[in-house]
């Protein structure tokens, strides 16, 4: 069982084998955590991102897909780019969400990563409700079948911690 840790910090600091980036489907970075992982992540990442473009993603990255990078000059082994859904309060997303987690324990494992740090997908300016999109990743993450042996979601104020605090429940040690 995967053993999840709460951080409140900023997740360019992690040190992990995987940070997991809240990207755009442009995959050639935005604002959020997105801006912050290309800022402080370097030139690498954006060139690994461009890159990915000219071959495999030449549309973009779909929805609830991931793909792994460089992680540049972050405190990483590799950052894994997922694309969080619009919140919408006509049409129930929640499948793609909870595919980002799970696609980026997909690409974490086929890396040999043991140690993801996830920031809230789709929280921000994706408008996705924290409370609810705690419940998914909590959920998503303890229901997977992967290696990984820890998952830190690293969150960026005190509303997002005692969110996920309450979706994890008893199990903070």
């Amino acid at each position: 069982m995967v053993r999840i840790v709460l951080v409140q910090g900023d997740i360019t600091a992690e040190a992990a084998d995987a940070i997991v980036n809240a990207a755009n489907t442009s995959l050639l970075g935005g604002g959020g955590v997105d801006g912050a992982i290309h800022r402080k992540g370097g030139p690498e990442i954006l060139a690994a991102c461009q890159d990915l473009r000219r071959s495999h993603y030449g549309k973009g990255l779909s929805v609830g897909r991931a793909v792994a990078t460089t992680a540049g000059r972050l405190p990483a082994r590799h950052v894994i780019h997922t694309v969080g859904p619009v919140w919408s309060r006509e049409v129930d997303r929640s499948e793609s969400l909870a595919s980002c987690y799970r696609e980026s324990l997909r690409v974490a494992d086929e890396l040999g990563d043991r140690t993801v740090a996830f920031p809230a997908i789709s929280t921000g300016i994706y408008g996705w409700p924290m409370e609810d999109g705690a419940r998914i990743a909590v959920e998503t993450v303890r229901a997977a079948r992967t290696e990984v042996e820890e998952v830190r979601f690293v969150l960026f104020d005190a509303r997002a911690y005692a969110a996920f605090e309450a979706a994890v429940g008893q199990e903070i040690p």
